[in-house]
């Protein structure tokens, strides 16, 4: 079984808590023995697997199998192309330098309903979406990609994994996928 859910705001990619005010999976009434397929942090939104098949693991994590993930990442100011042509040919963060990605200003602007608690306004700095297509994803990668060039991620959410888009799913719903979804998944490499 795979399940895709929409992860607020908020919510840990593990089942118990770890002491923060932020919530568990738990909550949210999945099926038995089902875990995480990677993670999102808590303060990034978005498309979330989950499974009761260890085969997922290796499928969606293993960089090898190159899964393209998709993310909007809501930034301050609004980015030039090379400020963006810097992300897409790789940065070094941390000592390591991050594998040529997608990157480009969301055309037209996605319409997103408000984030709760809202993100950080100030009337002085404008702010816009861009998308990020990337096949690795380590810790705070996006966000720490964003700052690199000078342009620090408001909010954050992961939208595609393969060919399969979060869609219309509401925060804080989840579906179980039909088989077409999860071949979209497994043998999906993205385009728009």
């Amino acid at each position: 079984m795979l399940i895709a859910f929409h992860k607020p705001y908020g919510v840990l990619s593990q089942f118990t808590s770890d002491g923060s005010p932020n919530r568990p999976l738990a909550e949210f009434g999945f099926p038995k023995n089902v875990y995480a397929i990677g993670r999102l942090d808590a303060d990034s939104e978005g498309l979330l697997l989950l499974s009761d098949e260890a085969r997922w693991n290796d499928r969606l994590l293993n960089p090898r199998h190159a899964h393209e993930r998709e993310y909007w990442a809501q930034v301050e100011r609004i980015p030039t192309r090379e400020a963006l042509d810097k992300l897409q040919h790789g940065l070094v963060i941390e000592g390591h330098k991050t594998l040529p990605c997608r990157a480009w200003l969301l055309e037209p602007q996605p319409e997103i309903p408000p984030r709760v608690p809202p993100i950080r306004f100030r009337k002085s700095v404008p702010d816009c979406w861009i998308g990020l297509e990337l096949v690795e994803g380590k810790n705070r990668q996006v966000r720490r990609m964003t700052a690199a060039i000078g342009h620090p991620t408001l909010r954050l959410m992961r939208v595609r994994i393969g060919n399969f888009w979060i869609g219309d799913l509401p925060a804080g719903q989840w579906r179980i996928l039909s088989a077409t979804d999860e071949t979209r998944i497994e043998h999906g490499h993205g385009s728009r």
